[in-house]
Parts: C-alpha cells; structure tokens; sequence
C-alpha cells in the first residue's frame, strides 16, 4: 500500500553533519534503502523535513523505513495511507451513502 511519510528533522543534529560534510552521504544511503517513488525536502515549523511516497508491501516494512530516520537523525516519523483517484473509485465510496444515511 503507498503511504505518505512525513519526516521531521531536529535542526542540531543534522547541523553536525552538515558541519562534517556527511549529511549528503546518510541521507542518501537512507533513499537507496527505502526507494521511495518519490521525495521532497521541506521544513516543518523552521525545521528541516521530508516527504516521502513509497510502496509498504506490509506493516512489517515500516520499521525499515522508520528507523534510519530515528537513529541516524533523531528524527520524528508519521506515516499516512494515501490513494489514487483510480482507488479511490474502486472503494466503492459512491454507494456508501446508501448504507449509512
């Protein structure tokens, strides 16, 4: 199932590796990990962040996506399901109304 995982950064630690010249090296051993479809780097309430889409075949896959983020960066993890238009109209939504009104 694709979920939508927001990634929020703690600005002292990644500062260090920046400083180091490694911050370029984790962050990308952590996306040839994890291959998300697709990634964007933002902030979050003046901290750095990510937004990553990617394919969780299982709950069991999320502790593989989670973690780099936890150890490397003592960073906070969420985790959303999302749908494509083409799921959303294969959910049937259109006749739940007439179950529950």
């Amino acid at each position: 199932m694709r979920m939508l995982v927001h990634v929020k950064i703690p600005n002292e630690k990644f500062n260090g590796y920046v400083k180091d010249g490694s911050v370029g090296k984790k962050i990308k051993g952590i996306l040839d990990e994890t291959k998300p479809e697709a990634v964007y780097f933002t902030e979050y309430q003046g901290k750095r962040g990510a937004i990553m889409l990617v394919n969780v075949p299982d709950p069991t896959a999320i502790p593989a996506i989670a973690e780099p983020w936890f150890v490397m960066f003592d960073a906070e993890v969420e985790f959303h399901i999302v749908m494509s238009p083409a799921d959303l109209e294969k959910s049937g939504i259109d006749n739940m109304a007439k179950k529950w009104a």
